[in-house]
């Protein structure tokens, strides 16, 4: 089959990612998390593949709708909830669970004469980004318990330093939410990847707090098979990367010492050699930030990057004796190669570099 650069997207991978991930928190409810397209893994053939998960969790309208129309019927939680009228009335058609984490949200559902919804109550105990103060928090629970548009009252909060596991953050942000969740008579959410994978306190929040609800853990990241850990791996933890990131070999050509390679010559061979070109670029999601250097998978050998990253085709240094021929396929990340072991070549996120990945073809 012809390709130049593809994403295989490795549905039982992400399976085994799932059962990895409840067995960390064996009584727990998974709400899994498909935002920004399934963070580059193909927002529908993700959500159909988890159908087991017992909700989604987007980052808006437009993601939830999406998942409504291919016809998951799970509930589907809106993480930066909603900010008008048609939308709210939308979402809650589409029964969506609003988070709530300002007192504008929280006025726009009082004006709501509607149908009921569940909601979640967002507080920040840490994070500074979206959510109610814990002193605020009080009197957000009384307004939200006081509509009969509320069907289901629950509590969340969000983690800012969770993958830093000698950092006593964590900590400090469950005892900020230790009085508002302490026998809550309703579910209770904190846990993003890192904190279902790397904090006990996680695994003992119900017992510890008491809340009368169901405990949810809102893996992202590790449902992908990466490591939301500095240092670590997917595999270090038991996961398996979902997306292999693969390109064609589509040139290979001697070069002498002394020749430069690519855009702005940045790459000079320091010996005779043998250079290939790989059809993926940045147009691929391949980013430019790439340096020489950055290792490629090809032939079951690591060769390194030579050159700027093009629109549609980069550069490796094979070697003097390389016998790799034009059709061959390259791994630019994946099971040879885990996406983690990139991020210091390009100063970026292993997040990013998923999600930045433009064409997809199921595996």
């Amino acid at each position: 089959m012809s390709f130049g650069a593809r994403a295989v997207i490795r549905l039982d991978a992400l399976q085994h990612n799932l059962n990895t991930l409840r067995d960390s928190v064996p009584d727990a409810r998974i709400m899994a998390v498909v935002k920004a397209n399934a963070y580059g893994h193909g927002l529908s053939a993700v959500a159909a593949a988890l159908d087991d998960v017992d909700s989604f969790a987007v980052a808006r309208l437009e993601e939830g709708r999406r998942l409504r129309a291919q016809g998951v019927r799970q509930p589907i939680v809106l993480l930066e909830g909603v900010w008008d009228a048609d939308d709210q009335a939308e979402a809650i058609k589409l029964g969506c669970e609003l988070v709530i984490h300002c007192d504008e949200q929280i006025a726009l559902l009082e004006q709501h004469a509607g149908s009921q919804c569940t909601v979640w109550l967002k507080v920040d105990t840490g994070m500074r980004r979206l959510g109610v103060t814990t002193e605020h928090a009080p009197a957000a629970l009384a307004r939200l318990r006081a509509l009969a548009c509320v069907r289901e009252l629950r509590l969340m909060t969000h983690f800012s330093s969770a993958d830093e596991l000698d950092n006593d953050k964590t900590r400090q942000q469950l005892e900020r939410f230790r009085p508002l969740a302490e026998g809550f008579d309703g579910d209770v959410s904190v846990a993003n990847s890192p904190g279902t994978l790397g904090w006990q306190e996680v695994a003992a929040l119900k017992s510890s707090l008491g809340f009368s609800g169901d405990h949810w853990v809102r893996p992202g990241i590790a449902l992908y098979g990466v490591s939301p850990f500095p240092g670590k791996t997917g595999a270090d933890l038991g996961l398996r990367p979902v997306m292999q990131f693969e390109g064609r070999l589509i040139a290979v050509k001697a070069v002498q010492k002394g020749d430069t390679v690519g855009y702005t010559e940045r790459y000079r061979a320091e010996k005779d050699t043998t250079i290939g070109v790989i059809a993926a670029g940045y147009g691929d999601g391949y980013t430019r930030r790439f340096e020489d250097g950055t290792p490629v998978v090809l032939n079951g050998r690591r060769v390194p990057l030579a050159g700027v990253v093009s629109l549609d085709m980069l550069t490796v240094d094979l070697g003097p004796d390389a016998s790799d021929r034009v059709g061959d396929v390259a791994t630019l990340w994946g099971d040879e190669l885990p996406v983690e072991e990139l991020v210091p070549f390009c100063g970026t996120l292993s997040y990013a570099l998923l999600c930045g990945v433009t064409h997809r073809e199921l595996g």
